[in-house]
């Protein structure tokens, strides 16, 4: 990067951890350190909320899997809306008029304290987990630009992020995220305006986008079904987004803390529902304009040299290996594609301007070719990576807007979108770090500890545990390698291996009256986990497939199917003990 865009990255760094310190003061208790004493409006309680999950996953990584897979991932966040009404109606209510500092404290209060501690835990396992990821992904940046080694980068990046977390709690954790998303948004806008306006003079935003349709790179809505068949291993489309997706959104706003922590922030249960209910309103064409950046990344291609592979790093490996020849080959071929590619598409663009269509149709069916041969010596190069003679990591998808980032925005818009990224993971995983501390200081340090600590003994105590939860993230970001085909991908993976079960814990709570007994909700919680991952170890195993967003439903309805069973076959001696 130019000294201009260190500059500009640097101090929009520095302006935001300011920010951030300067608005962090509050009292030194738990509940000025985890729910910022209660007091903040639905606007910050809405920017909060999306900051939280507007990670650098999002930015980095979801403008990638639109190219590489179109748009039809939007598909994911289509039950969302439907979710924050149920849980403005349901959720919020209750959690208002307890005034509890994590979700599963209701739960004691509503079954016993075994239900809590396994609900609790399987919050911190996924939440651990996934934000260890997410810790990697801002990782990949200084990875990428100066080939740093990416272990010693990841403790670079926790080490920011727990010094940024322990400091302010989750009052400076909602003021930085506020101020986070207008450049965020800002960034993200310049980045769309620069790819259209990079694109050659005959060439308009319509031509582009109808290039990208013809690609099949503009498939919003896919129904699922091929052959008449429904194909249930299709990951992203409008009934798994519609179902599942909901199951996700309700368990994922409804029972994670991390969520739940921020709308608990709120100075009253209209504001809590406010933020909520605008954040169904705005996820879903916020989504759409990220990916639709990288379908216009993917336009810019056409009519411009691409990388064969996208991450330099792992290219440099490769070009140092036994393969060095046979990507030299790979190379040449491909920058041959590449120009044929972009006479076809000029050609297409051409007749597109005059309506005729037999050329239209030649030009097309000649670019679909030519995009096929380019996508064979990807793969080739893909395949070379992963063998054990080079023992690389073959996924490009995160590093595709990075590198279009790099090569080709103007010196300044670089810096900003590279701290937009540091920024968006700074305010998702600080809230994630907050609640993880929350959670272990609520759900375990208080219960089980026979010591009555004062507030400040408290405030310190909840700091250590912020220490202990980021250096956790840390290690796991150390095997963040290969999880899936984007990151965006495998944090909702991990996330529905456990949500629904979270989830299916709650409903069994609020509309299963009858069911009285702890004892016999756990057991239920448990065998439903043992269902979820039976059933995704059997997907990946090849037995079926099955879309990982159909886990949802199935643990949130395994957890009340076992639970009604438990409950008429258990003695009522046990159920009542």
């Amino acid at each position: 990067m130019s000294q201009i865009d260190w500059i500009v990255l640097i101090g929009t760094l520095l302006c935001i951890i300011s920010y951030g310190l300067y608005k962090s003061r509050t009292t030194r208790n738990l509940d000025g350190y985890f729910l910022s004493n209660r007091s903040l409006p639905w606007g910050l309680v809405l920017l909060s909320i999306m900051g939280t999950q507007a990670s650098a996953i999002t930015f980095l990584s979801a403008p990638g899997q639109a190219y590489t897979d179109g748009m039809r991932f939007v598909q994911y966040y289509f039950g969302l809306p439907l979710a924050m009404i149920v849980i403005c109606i349901f959720f919020v209510p209750i959690f208002s008029r307890l005034k509890v500092y994590t979700a599963y404290e209701y739960l004691e209060n509503r079954f016993d304290s075994k239900t809590r501690t396994l609900t609790s835990f399987l919050f911190l396992l996924q939440r651990g987990l996934s934000t260890g990821i997410s810790v990697f992904a801002p990782s990949i940046i200084l990875s990428s630009l100066f080939g740093w080694n990416i272990y010693y980068t990841n403790i670079l990046m926790g080490g920011l992020l727990i010094i940024y977390t322990m400091s302010g709690g989750a009052k400076a954790v909602a003021y930085t995220q506020q101020l986070q998303l207008i450049i965020i948004f800002t960034g993200m806008f310049l980045a769309a305006y620069m790819v259209v306006n990079m694109l050659p003079d005959n060439v308009s935003f319509t031509d582009a986008l109808e290039v990208s349709g013809k690609m099949g790179k503009l498939n919003v809505i896919t129904t699922g079904f091929e052959n008449g068949k429904f194909n249930w291993s299709d990951q992203y489309n409008l009934f798994s987004g519609l179902i599942g997706g909901f199951f996700l959104a309700l368990s994922y706003f409804g029972t994670d803390q991390s969520q739940v922590g921020r709308y608990l922030t709120a100075k009253s249960l209209k504001q809590s529902r406010m933020g909520l209910l605008m954040n169904g309103f705005v996820k879903i064409p916020m989504q759409f304009g990220i990916l639709l950046i990288g379908v216009l990344v993917f336009s810019f291609y056409q009519f411009n040299k691409a990388p064969i592979f996208f991450n330099d790093v792992q290219l440099k490996k490769l070009e140092s290996s036994v393969y060095k020849d046979s990507l030299a080959i790979a190379t040449t071929q491909y920058e041959a594609i590449t120009a044929l590619k972009q006479k076809a598409v000029v050609d297409y663009s051409a007749a597109s301007d005059i309506n005729d269509k037999d050329a239209k149709a030649t030009s097309m069916d000649r670019l679909e070719g030519l995009q096929k041969q380019s996508d064979s010596l990807r793969s080739s190069v893909k395949g070379w990576l992963s063998s054990k003679e080079v023992g690389g990591d073959n996924n490009d998808t995160n590093y595709i807007f990075l590198r279009f980032v790099v090569d080709n925005l103007p010196v300044g818009l670089v810096g900003l979108l590279i701290a937009i990224i540091f920024l968006a993971s700074w305010g998702s995983i600080a809230a994630a770090i907050n609640s993880l501390a929350s959670c272990t200081m609520i759900d375990f340090h208080r219960r089980f500890t026979k010591k009555k600590d004062t507030e400040e003994q408290e405030y310190k105590l909840s700091k250590k545990y912020t220490l202990a939860w980021g250096i956790f993230c840390i290690i796991v970001a150390m095997f963040t390698y290969n999880v899936g085909n984007s990151l965006i991908e495998a944090v909702n993976v991990l996330g529905s291996l456990f949500y629904g079960v979270i989830l299916g814990v709650f409903l069994v709570a609020f509309i299963f009256k009858n069911i009285k007994s702890g004892h016999v909700v756990f057991w239920g919680a448990v065998l439903a986990e043992v269902l979820v991952l039976t059933v995704f170890i059997l997907t990946k195993v090849g037995v079926f497939k099955m879309g990982f967003l159909w886990l949802n439903p199935i643990g949130a309805l395994g957890v009340i199917l076992f639970s009604l069973i438990l409950n008429k076959i258990i003695p009522k001696k046990i159920v009542l003990n």
